[in-house]
């Protein structure tokens, strides 16, 4: 989703930039969201990943891969716990088989690991769902995919110089809603997304047009198509265009279009719902009070219509495994629409690739088999998710990550994130 920021001098542009998308910075960070999604006491218990053949609910799993420990994947989300995250559950899909484990805890005060098949709030990881739904509409010809947003939404008043394919690849120029953040450290605020104002309004509820009309308020960031920046206030103009078109709601599109086909049953938008369905792991949030002293709070609980469509998903690992391995295995879109997707932008490098439409792309390094594709996503506090898959959708690693009451290592984040692809995608062996 969503992102804190992040202090380490080296890595803190990168943060912003991919934070700030999802639902603003925090001092503390945000795992991955803007990837901040990413970011993120010392470890309270130390959980050793678990294996099995089923699930706290009662579903069964998939073949868990050939009875395997698989230390390789516990070393590996261990090291997220170690650099200051509450707990994990993650999941890996291979040639060997289903993995899944948890590590940390699933709340403070507890010695009980997260549930590996818990609910948790995804963030941006819905903008793959979202350019998804309006590529499916270029397809059937319903929209096209360099023609004028303002052609399908023209009592917004968007620059007419605005195509759906930069709302997809965040070169528009609109002003990020959840607000800007520059270089230079300067920040051009907008809807409360990080730290105490944050927290105090975390159950304000937004509509997609009042999201959109306050960022048109704004000044650009760049005028369309002359740069790249990570903007939530794009996927929130793509839903109005997939309900302007439809005459549907986002929702009704997601179910028909890919929750039902895939038979995804526990990813839903998370509109104004402020709970998490089902078991789940407690996510809180580290903030500076106005006196200067730091305060913590338990925002499992939020309300996450203020990323309408750009990162209000809640889902399991389970199901973003299914969504993941579908859109890369080709099963979603036509050949043709899916290359448009893996496409990235000159300009959109990061730590977590290039951007595409709605999917970053990043070299994950030798002897990995090639590019992994992915997207990770934070609400504006309390947790993050990560989404990765190879290009042919037959190697996944999904994980949900739920804060705590501890700054994390900045260092070690991207550190962190690099191994466990590395871990996951390359042999299975470890960086470290």
């Amino acid at each position: 989703m969503s992102d804190s920021g992040i202090a380490a001098s080296g890595l803190r542009k990168a943060y912003k930039d991919k934070i700030a998308h999802d639902g603003g910075r925090t001092r503390r960070g945000r795992v991955f969201s803007r990837v901040a999604v990413t970011a993120l006491a010392a470890a309270l218990l130390a959980g050793v990943a678990t294996t099995g053949t089923a699930v706290a609910d009662g579903r069964d799993l998939p073949k868990v891969a050939a009875g395997q420990d698989r230390p390789e994947l516990q070393k590996a989300m261990q090291a997220l716990v170690d650099a200051g995250f509450l707990g994990v559950q993650m999941r890996v899909n291979d040639q060997d088989g289903e993995w899944v484990g948890s590590a940390g805890v699933r709340k403070l005060g507890s010695a009980e690991k997260p549930p590996t098949n818990g609910s948790f709030w995804a963030g941006s990881v819905v903008k793959p769902f979202t350019a998804t739904m309006v590529l499916q509409l270029v397809a059937e010809k319903k929209i096209g995919l360099d023609a004028s947003v303002a052609d399908y939404l023209p009592k917004l008043g968007l620059d007419r110089r605005i195509t759906v394919r930069m709302i997809l690849q965040h070169t528009s120029g609109l002003f990020n809603y959840t607000g800007e953040y520059f270089p230079d450290g300067t920040v051009k605020p907008g809807i409360p997304a990080t730290g105490k104002e944050w927290v105090e309004n975390r159950f304000k509820s937004y509509k997609p047009e009042e999201l959109v009309r306050l960022a048109l308020s704004k000044e650009p960031r760049f005028e369309p198509g002359k740069d790249w920046s990570y903007a939530n206030t794009n996927y929130t103009v793509a839903q109005l265009l997939i309900e302007k078109v439809t005459g549907h709601s986002f929702m009704t599109e997601m179910k028909r279009r890919i929750l039902r086909p895939l038979k995804m049953s526990h990813t839903m938008v998370g509109g104004d719902r402020t709970r998490l369905p089902g078991p789940h792991a407690r996510g809180y949030y580290r903030y500076q009070d106005t006196d200067g002293q730091w305060k913590v709070a338990d925002v499992t609980r939020q309300n996450v219509s203020l990323l309408a469509a750009a990162g209000d998903l809640i889902s399991t690992t389970e199901d973003l495994h299914t969504f993941s391995s579908a859109l890369l295995g080709g099963r979603l879109l036509p050949p043709k629409l899916m290359a448009e997707m893996r496409k990235p932008h000159p300009k959109s490098a990061g730590i977590f690739g290039s951007y595409g439409l709605g999917l970053y792309v990043k070299d994950a390094g030798p002897n990995c088999g090639g590019p992994v594709y992915n997207h990770n996503g934070s609400p504006p506090g309390g947790y993050s998710a990560l989404m990765i898959s190879s290009s042919d959708g037959k190697r996944t690693l999904i994980a949900s990550i739920n804060w705590g009451d501890a700054a994390f290592d900045a260092a070690q984040v991207p550190v962190v994130l690099d191994n466990l692809v590395k871990v996951a995608f390359c042999g299975g062996q470890s960086a470290n």
